[in-house]
């Protein structure tokens, strides 16, 4: 094991921030239960956090800036320490999207996002990494250079929520802020050992502009490192903002009693190869289910080649929305020539294929309208997160060519972005670890409006396969 905070000299080259201090090894719940009993308190929990910070950062690169806010006033969350994925604005510091090119100023009010969470009682330490613009999987740019995994600092932790996934997979925090336009929740989570569900689309509170969008692909949420953390984030989160349109999730504290309907799928879009590890990995969880009494058979693609083609070029007009219009977007001094080469790439893609844009945007919207083909016969598919492993430094970095990197990039996380049209919820979840120790997540997704369904079947995994709670315990 290696020392607290620091990198082993061992090949795994774990970060562990673990110490014997206010923390401890608890999870959310369980602090939340030890505050309640006044055996810490929030200071202790919040000078903790700060130290482990500190120490893990030297070797995981996941912190933009450190922040010093008024303690909680109250909240269901009250005295929990957390960070923020740098790209939701925090009154009084700068938005900069993993980016050279947005014009440092501090943001005048919190997103509504952000309101939300400091009302629940979280208490922001820092803000986190991300790669420019959220815009690919793994947690690399040029102005903050590599975020590295806590499992093994080789590796990427994944993107767009990498400074978050690491800094909670090592211990420092017990629950960070991410968010998903393509995968970024469930990605980073795969990587970096931990819990994260995608909401479904509309189910917590977020900007009113994304819903201009043709296609609203984004929605906020957590990473965390059991099931029950996140199961609670969002009952609580549902307490201050429920959208009518979608079926309440409410406490979630087991799993449900009913036999369900399991699809299992190991193909990608457009027939891209799959680690065979990974794909070993999702028929074991599938044979786990099925020895707990589920239904279980295998599933093909609800979509055509066309789908990854449309989802590409949307992708491309975000980027290209990012490029030209970036001082509308994230406001005046925004220096276009400052973009990285993904950035730039995607926005020369849509120029070039700026004539079949429409078509696509219009097969898009029609799957965020149309009953999604996964759940005919299926109550839940079972797939994998990524297509392989966490990648290695560099691989996904911001000075790869722009082709190579996009052959990379689809290899590595074409399971996610079908979940972002739709706008149906899927969850992540640490099952497996590869032959060398990396973890390896499952993806378990319902339909629009299911997160019940899924924090059930969460938990039910979590008890038939219990995964550690930090690289140091593998």
């Amino acid at each position: 094991m290696s020392a607290p905070g620091n990198a082993s000299s061992a090949t795994a080259r774990v970060v562990d921030a673990h110490a014997d201090d206010a923390l401890g090894d608890d999870d959310v719940m369980e602090l939340l239960h030890r505050l309640k009993r006044r055996e810490v308190s929030a200071g202790e929990l919040r000078q903790a956090a700060r130290e482990r910070i500190s120490r893990a950062n030297g070797s995981l690169n996941a912190v933009v800036r450190e922040l010093d806010l008024p303690a909680s006033e109250g909240g269901p969350f009250a005295g929990i320490p957390t960070v923020l994925k740098d790209n939701e604005d925090l009154a009084g510091f700068p938005t900069l999207h993993g980016s050279w090119a947005p014009y440092e100023r501090p943001a005048a009010a919190n997103s509504p996002w952000v309101r939300q969470y400091l009302d629940l009682g979280f208490e922001p330490l820092a803000k986190t990494t991300l790669p420019e613009f959220g815009l690919t999987a793994s947690t690399e740019s040029s102005r903050y250079g590599a975020t590295r995994n806590a499992w093994n600092l080789d590796h990427s932790p994944g993107g767009s929520s990498g400074g978050s996934a690491t800094l909670v997979a090592s211990g420092a925090v017990p629950i960070a802020h991410a968010n998903d336009g393509g995968g970024s929740i469930r990605i980073p989570a795969a990587v970096c050992g931990l819990v994260g569900l995608k909401p479904s689309r509309g189910r917590l509170v977020d900007l009113p502009e994304l819903e201009r969008m043709p296609v609203n692909l984004v929605t906020q949420g957590v990473v965390t490192r059991t099931v029950r953390d996140t199961a609670y984030y969002f009952a609580e989160a549902e307490r201050m903002y429920r959208n009518p349109a979608l079926p309440p999730i409410g406490m979630v504290v087991r799993p449900e009693k009913q036999r369900l309907r399991v699809g299992i799928l190991t193909d990608s879009v457009a027939g891209l190869p799959v680690d065979p590890e990974t794909r070993e990995a999702v028929l074991r969880v599938g044979a786990v289910l099925e020895g707990l009494g589920h239904v279980v058979s295998p599933v093909g693609l609800p979509v055509d080649e066309r789908f990854g083609r449309d989802f590409l070029r949307y992708w491309a007009l975000i980027a290209f929305a990012f490029q030209k219009g970036g001082s509308r977007l994230l406001g005046p001094g925004f220096d276009s020539s400052r973009t990285e080469l993904l950035t730039r790439g995607l926005s020369a893609m849509f120029l070039q294929q700026m004539v079949r844009v429409p078509l696509s945007i219009r097969r898009l919207v029609r799957a965020t309208r149309e009953p999604d083909a996964s759940y005919t016969q299926q109550d839940v598919v079972v797939s994998p997160v990524v297509g392989h492993p966490a990648p290695r430094l560099g691989e996904l970095g911001p000075n790869v060519p722009f082709r190579e990197q996009m052959v990379r990039l689809l290899r590595f996380s074409s399971f996610t972005p079908l979940q972002n049209v739709t706008g149906a919820p899927a969850i992540s979840l640490p099952l497996a670890r590869t032959s060398s120790g990396l973890p390896i997540g499952i993806q378990v997704s319902a339909p629009l409006g299911e997160e019940r369904r899924l924090l059930s079947v969460a938990y039910e995994l979590e008890q038939a396969m219990p995964w550690p709670r930090t690289p140091a315990a593998a």
